[in-house]
């Protein structure tokens, strides 16, 4: 799909429909709105006055035009109350639109940047957002059957100042970018298992290493066994899917040989092992990768922004599976720092693979570390779908990303990490344990993985609540969702900026 720029009336343009909008209490349009609803002789202020467009956040209005317009259809898209409008909806309102008029086989669509007048909006940042709101909302996973619909093939931005038009340019650009790199993390997500294994995650980060020019490592069972990554291994026993643990690495600071650890939970599927799941819903446990496809692909939108800061994925990867071989309740597993860890759970297996991952990345002398994983349901019971649970040990470093999340539009929030709670995770024959007593899960298990990080800087991000929907809304659509990827980047891109300002 081509995003561009036109400059010209958006009345004038001739598309299969053209985009206004409208703030949710307005008796009168104003704007672009107004003067498209002159040309039509008020059938606008027509249908507001009798409450048939309210201008309700996420609400589309279809007027058909008749031959009056250039266009044959005008979409109203409502923006919601002035004082909820921000950046975010503008993402929101382009996927609710974008997706409504795709059902109408409309192909080409003009817009008017939304929010840029008495929003309040500078032009360049509705620009990225429409840019990413219009990929990330049409997104669909159709690998493996026909699409619904057409594709739209065009969107148009339509702008008064030819001016402006190279700074808006890059801002689009900016926005396809990391929208294509949410895309690609949702398709490795909504891939099933049997197509994306170990293996196959390793390959698929070889293929992006040698795409954006980045250094690709993975270390097999044999390379583990010689490291001591026994917490990773004993998780991989039950699967006969050799695990990989996959490294990717941007330089953007030659001056530099600090790096930034981005880290990733990698379950390529997840049936619980010994502690087996019920069946109900284990279909989805394709998707307990999805922080390994996160930190993969916001490698690659960094890359492509080229930001002077060095970042470092650390993906560990395996299945969790039962089987002769398994993993059982009662064993006891050495991970690479030499902590013991005794299993009470084989279904808490994802702090175990990380936990070697974080002793490994410590190794490289990464710092900071920030890890993200579906890693307790817990956290999805305390925070529900739309925030992802935000642990750490460096109170500046969790303000950074709550910055980069609220900037972004990914609603995250900060959780306790008290001490008293670390006596759960004491194990009477090992080190620790990897879980402990029901409440407050999330919790101890961001506290079992502060073990294995020493001094080092580091964040935990549980996306448990998050990685997947079940609804289509905004820009976010059914199955994978690509948490996580927009924070990352601009936790990057801030950082090398700060540091470039010292």
């Amino acid at each position: 799909m081509e995003i561009k720029i036109i400059v010209g009336d958006i009345a004038q343009i001739e598309a299969d429909a053209i985009v206004v909008n409208l703030f949710e209490g307005m008796e009168q349009p104003g704007g672009a709105t107004a003067a498209v609803d002159e040309v039509l002789e008020g059938v606008l202020s027509s249908l507001i006055s009798r409450g048939e467009i309210k201008g309700k956040f996420g609400e589309v209005s279809i007027v058909h035009t008749f031959g009056k317009l250039p266009a044959g259809i005008v979409a109203i898209a409502g923006l919601g109350k002035r004082q909820d409008f921000n950046v975010d909806r503008i993402r929101g309102i382009t996927g609710d639109f974008c997706r409504a008029l795709r059902k109408l086989n409309c192909h080409r669509i003009a817009t008017i940047l939304h929010g840029s007048g008495i929003g309040g909006i500078e032009l360049e940042a509705s620009a990225e957002a429409i840019a990413e709101g219009a990929l990330l909302g049409l997104y669909g996973f159709t690998k493996y059957k026909k699409p619904e619909y057409e594709d739209i093939e065009e969107i148009l931005l339509a702008v008064r100042e030819k001016g402006k038009v190279p700074i808006l340019e890059t801002a689009i650009g900016k926005g396809k970018l990391v929208a294509e790199a949410i895309n690609l993390a949702r398709d490795m997500v909504n891939e099933p298992a049997n197509c994306m294994t170990p293996g196959q995650m390793a390959e698929a980060a070889k293929e992006i290493a040698g795409k954006y020019n980045l250094e690709f490592k993975v270390f097999d069972r044999e390379d583990m066994e010689t490291m001591g990554m026994g917490a990773l291994l004993g998780v991989a026993k039950g699967s006969n899917q050799p695990p990989k643990l996959i490294t990717l690495s941007y330089k953007g600071d030659e001056r530099s040989e600090k790096a930034v650890g981005f880290l990733g939970k990698g379950i390529t599927f997840d049936s619980g092992g010994i502690s087996i799941k019920p069946s109900e819903g284990m279909n989805e446990m394709k998707d307990d990768m999805a922080g390994a496809a996160t930190v993969m692909t916001a490698v690659v939108a960094i890359a492509q922004l080229k930001p002077k800061i060095n970042v470092t994925a650390v993906i560990p990867a395996t299945e969790n599976l039962p089987s002769g071989t398994a993993l059982k309740p009662g064993d006891v597993l050495k991970a690479m720092n030499g902590k013991t860890i005794e299993v009470i759970s084989t279904d808490a297996e994802g702090r175990l693979i990380l936990a070697d991952a974080l002793s490994y990345a410590q190794k490289l002398g990464l710092s900071p570390l920030i890890d993200l994983a579906t890693l307790t349901g817990a956290c999805r019971v305390a925070l529900g779908t739309l925030y992802s649970g935000v642990f750490g040990n460096d109170q500046d470093l969790i303000d950074k990303i709550l910055k980069a999340a609220e900037k972004t539009g990914e609603r995250m929030w900060q959780m306790p990490m008290p001490e008293e709670y670390k006596e759960q995770n004491k194990s009477e024959i090992a080190d620790v344990k990897n879980t402990g007593n029901r409440y407050g899960g999330a919790i101890t298990a961001a506290l079992f993985l502060a073990e294995f990080v020493d001094n080092t800087p580091w964040v935990h991000i549980d996306i448990a609540g998050t990685a997947s929907s079940t609804k289509e809304s905004g820009y976010i659509t059914k199955g994978a969702t690509g948490v996580g990827v927009r924070t990352l980047v601009e936790l990057a891109l801030s950082e090398a900026k700060s540091r470039e300002a010292t």
